[in-house]
């Protein structure tokens, strides 16, 4: 499947920004079943100082906003060819070994509520894959689905105690958990291709485990599934934290407005033949 994307990140500041740098983690990586045949990225208010690859091998460029600059436009395209793998990413890459993957962090810690759902996890006789499939289940069983109910720094504990969350908390509910079973787990962001639509609120989240003989698999808990070609990898972590499409700090800036526009579509066949 070829996939068009269009990703645009708008900030305005109430005020001119004396100085200000942000790390953007927006340039889809090259794995197994995911293949990059273009990719741009254009920068308004801001230029590029430098790229790297960083720990978890995600793409970073590290781009500087203008001197006295109001607002900040980063606008992304590109194409994307995705394969059908069944969710499986297969071996460990990245500067980290696989053990890091096994510690928990500020925002997927386990408290009281989150060990509890261990318990209602059924072991399935059909394996590990089948066997976190109903961990996923057990999730959005308790924390269904609810946009604007959290935000980026809410914790897996916080969004079970609270009985909701959006894909992200259902990522990190799911590594904590799968962490707390010494299973290596990771989170994933990316893009989506909605069936029913193809503008977007905002990239998605999902997570991966760590599966002996098949290695990183990737489990959607929000809609219940592994990802398919319809699902674009951009950058993974031990949490959000390391997957962020956007960090950064700015000075002289009194407050920010932030606004997304995203687009996933399908490219059709003719349009490829073009």
């Amino acid at each position: 499947m070829r996939l068009s994307i269009r990703h645009t990140t708008h900030y305005r500041f109430a005020a001119p920004v004396a100085h200000g740098i942000q790390r953007l983690r927006l340039t889809p990586k090259e794995t197994q079943g995911q293949k990059i045949l273009e990719w741009n990225m254009q920068l308004q208010g801001a230029s590029e100082q430098l790229s790297y690859d960083d720990q978890n091998f995600n793409h970073v460029s590290l781009v500087s906003v203008d001197e006295g600059a109001t607002e900040v436009v980063v606008t992304c395209t590109g194409q994307v060819e995705t394969q059908d793998h069944h969710g499986v990413i297969g071996h460990h890459a990245g500067h980290l070994p696989l053990w890091s993957f096994l510690s928990q962090t500020a925002l997927t810690k386990p408290g009281p509520k989150t060990k509890a759902l261990i318990a209602e996890v059924e072991r399935s006789e059909e394996g590990m894959v089948e066997t976190l499939h109903n961990l996923s289940a057990v999730i959005r069983e308790h924390v269904p689905y609810a946009s604007g109910s959290t935000g980026v720094a809410t914790t897996a504990e916080e969004a079970v105690a609270e009985g909701s969350g959006v894909c992200q908390d259902h990522a990190h509910i799911f590594i904590s958990l799968a962490r707390s079973l010494d299973i290596p787990a990771r989170y994933v962001s990316g893009y989506l291709m909605m069936n029913d639509r193809i503008e977007q609120e905002a990239t998605h989240a999902w997570a991966e485990a760590w599966v002996q003989g098949l290695g990183w698999v990737g489990f959607d808990i929000s809609n219940g599934i592994s990802p398919d070609p319809r699902y674009v990898r951009v950058a993974t972590g031990r949490d959000y934290s390391d997957a962020a499409p956007v960090t950064g700090i700015s000075f002289g800036a009194l407050t920010e407005d932030l606004s997304v526009d995203l687009a996933v579509e399908q490219q059709m066949e003719e349009q490829q033949q073009q």
